[in-house]
C-alpha cells in the first residue's frame, strides 16, 4: 500500500493531520515529520527520512508538505532515497491529506494518490 507522509513545520499540527487521516482509513499507512526535535518550529530531515522508511513498504510513498522550507526538506529526502518512489503533492494540507489517505486505502498506484491530493486543490467550502 502506498505510505502518506504529512510534513508540517509544526508537530501538533503534524500530528493532528495525521491522526485525522488515519481517522478517517485506518488501515492507511500514514506517518509524519513535524517541528524539531528541540520542539520548536521547523523542518528536520533526519525525522522526515525516518517517516518516510517508515511509511514506504515497497509501494512508495506520497508526500504532503504545508509550506516553504517543508517543500525543500521533502526534496532532499527524494533525492537521498533514489531506490523509494517518493512523490511530492502540491495539495493543500489537510484536505489533501485526506484525499490522499483515503484513496491509498483502496491500494492504488502513488500517481493515483498524488491526484487524488492535488485534486482538492480549489474545492470550494461555500457556495
Amino acid at each position: 500500500m502506498v505510505g502518506i507522509v504529512l510534513i508540517s513545520h509544526s508537530g501538533a499540527v503534524a500530528q493532528s493531520v495525521a491522526g485525522l487521516a488515519k481517522m478517517m482509513a485506518p488501515d492507511a499507512r500514514v506517518t509524519f515529520a513535524g517541528g524539531l526535535p528541540d520542539g520548536s518550529f521547523g523542518t528536520s530531515y533526519d525525522a522526515l527520512y525516518e517517516a518516510v522508511r517508515q511509511a514506504d513498504d515497497g509501494d512508495g510513498a506520497v508526500l504532503l508538505m504545508d509550506m516553504g522550507s517543508a517543500v525543500m526538506t521533502a526534496e532532499m529526502v527524494q533525492e537521498a532515497l533514489p531506490q523509494t518512489k517518493l512523490l511530492l503533492a502540491d495539495a493543500p494540507f489537510v484536505e489533501g491529506a485526506i484525499a490522499a489517505t483515503l484513496t491509498a486505502g483502496f491500494g492504488t498506484s502513488a500517481e493515483e494518490v498524488r491526484t487524488a491530493a492535488e485534486a482538492v486543490r480549489g474545492e470550494q467550502k461555500l457556495n
